[in-house]
């Protein structure tokens, strides 16, 4: 068992890394604990050599994240190899700083050279007209108040789907503001549009419950808990649906309303800074990475350039 890891997991929990994600650095450590057992090396004698057997070793037993490329080919996605990497580099990081023995500088575990993906968002009109389907195409009235909602709450605040299913009523405020605990609990606002507000209250005048989730399902075996809360998978899959009855070739998921909310204000002129802010991003590319803005400058760049405020 690699020394220390039960320290460096506690380290985490203490500073507020989510259970998820402490699970997640577990799990990629013991990949590398097994890959030296495999090996026959030992933690505290490992090289770069090492490292490289590492990576090689990640990219054969990541066969089911591999991807075709243009000709055809399986290329292995790397996302998934770098963080396993990452999570090697935090972890002997955290030994240098409780001057623990390290056998190996963190910043000599290298990260793979990923493929860049071009980025693919549907025209305005086309996210327009998926936003406004559930109108269209749903029959339950009250389903199609909720769906409508949820889409319009979606595109209007940039949000995650997770983040979204998540929410409370409690959490709106009369503005259209919303307080949200994002991921890596990380705190942040996001603002409604005057249209996404009125979509949202004409879904709340017709609830006739006291359950606390802002969305919530009306059929299946929990709909009748006041603990219900509507899924990540229902959403997902009433987007796939909407976009197939409408046409839209190009791939459309709830994150594509994130990744189009991201797009158009920029195509707007928004300050990337603001955009940063709004998404709960960490940090921007390099050409941005020092342009610094408050919370007020994101609610006003909101307000001024949302393509549907």
């Amino acid at each position: 068992m690699l020394p220390y890891l039960d320290d460096f997991l506690l380290n985490l929990q203490v500073n507020n890394y989510s259970t998820k994600t402490v699970y997640n650095y577990e799990r990629d450590l013991r990949v590398f604990d097994k890959f030296l057992v495999e090996s026959n090396c030992q933690f505290e004698k490992i090289n770069k050599k090492n490292v490289t057997y590492y990576k090689a070793y990640l990219v054969s037993r990541d066969r089911k994240t591999a991807i075709l490329n243009e000709h055809g080919e399986e290329e292995l996605a790397s996302k998934s190899v770098n963080r396993m990497l990452s999570a090697l580099r935090s972890y002997l990081r955290y030994l240098l700083d409780m001057d623990y023995p390290c056998p190996l500088p963190p910043e000599s575990v290298k990260l793979t050279k990923g493929v860049r993906e071009h980025p693919q968002v549907a025209e305005l009109d086309a996210l327009t007209k998926l936003i406004e389907s559930p109108s269209q195409f749903e029959i339950e009235p009250k389903v199609a108040l909720r769906n409508r909602a949820m889409l319009e709450v979606l595109f209007a605040t940039g949000m995650r789907i997770s983040e979204l299913c998540a929410l409370n009523r409690s959490q709106i405020d009369a503005s259209g503001r919303i307080f949200i605990l994002g991921k890596g609990k990380k705190q942040r606002f996001v603002y409604l549009t005057p249209r996404a507000h009125e979509h949202l209250n004409n879904y709340l005048r017709a609830r006739n419950d006291n359950a606390p989730a802002l969305f919530v399902p009306y059929a299946g075996k929990n709909a009748s808990s006041r603990k219900r809360r509507i899924s990540t998978n229902y959403l997902q899959e009433r987007i796939k649906r909407y976009r197939e009855k409408l046409g839209i070739n190009v791939p459309t998921s709830a994150h594509s309303l994130r990744h189009g909310f991201a797009t158009y204000l920029a195509e707007k002129g928004a300050n990337p800074a603001a955009i940063q802010i709004l998404l709960g991003h960490e940090s921007l590319d390099t050409t941005t990475r020092y342009v610094h803005a408050s919370d007020r400058y994101a609610e006003e760049t909101h307000k001024k350039f949302h393509p549907l405020a």
